[in-house]
């Protein structure tokens, strides 16, 4: 991906599947566990992932998550 970004997620909420990734740059976007490209639907907070911007409702969010 030229446009993949690295960062960790810093909050994950198994229960309703939504969490946030920080980027390495500081910022931080939040994900839903759909956007785990493993299909898992579960990351570690603490994960070192790569991801890409999803624009979204306004707004982007972490997609294609992978560790």
């Amino acid at each position: 991906m030229s446009d993949a970004r690295r960062g960790t997620v810093v909050e994950f909420d198994e229960h309703v599947g939504l969490g946030v990734v920080e980027s390495d740059a500081g910022e931080r976007y939040p994900f839903h566990c759909i956007e785990l490209a493993d299909g898992s639907r579960s990351v570690a907070v603490d994960a070192v992932v790569t991801f890409r911007l999803l624009c979204k409702f306004g707004r982007y969010e972490a997609a294609a998550i992978t560790s």
